[in-house]
């Protein structure tokens, strides 16, 4: 099995990120078999690259999520999970806060499930105009 990379949305503090769409760091763990995970870069998105941008762009240039295998957030909305896995990126949501013990649960089938992703939070009025638009395009 060749290695994983898993990347967690975090927060300032250091905890998994509530949403994917509006996180803006992501810590990437290696998993190499039985080896504990160990974190190995971090990705630093501005706002305009982080996912809920991303996710409304006409252009199909890759986002730097697309180089890792799994990504883990608190939340993410249906299109910004669809758009990753379209390039490979498997987008899984947790309840769990501890990015290391998220990894450590994705790993062994028993990380914790999401709470209900609450599309309302994550649009403003001008967002959800352009992402009807590009839906229906």
């Amino acid at each position: 099995m060749r290695a994983k990379l898993i990347a967690v949305a975090t927060n300032k503090g250091g905890t998994l990120s509530p949403h994917a769409g509006r996180a803006r760091m992501w810590t990437v763990f290696v998993v190499d078999g039985d080896e504990p995970p160990q974190p190995v870069w971090e990705i630093k998105l501005t706002e305009a690259s982080c996912l809920h941008e991303w996710h409304v762009r006409p252009d199909p240039e890759r986002h730097p999520l697309h180089s890792v295998d799994v990504a883990i957030a608190g939340s993410a909305g249906d299109g910004v999970i669809r758009r990753l896995a379209e390039r490979g990126t498997e987008l899984i949501t947790t309840a769990e806060q501890s990015p290391l013990a998220a990894v450590i649960g994705y790993i062994n089938g028993t990380l914790a499930p999401a709470l209900p992703h609450e599309e309302q939070q994550c649009h403003d009025p001008d967002h959800r105009e352009q992402r009807h638009q590009h839906e229906h395009a």
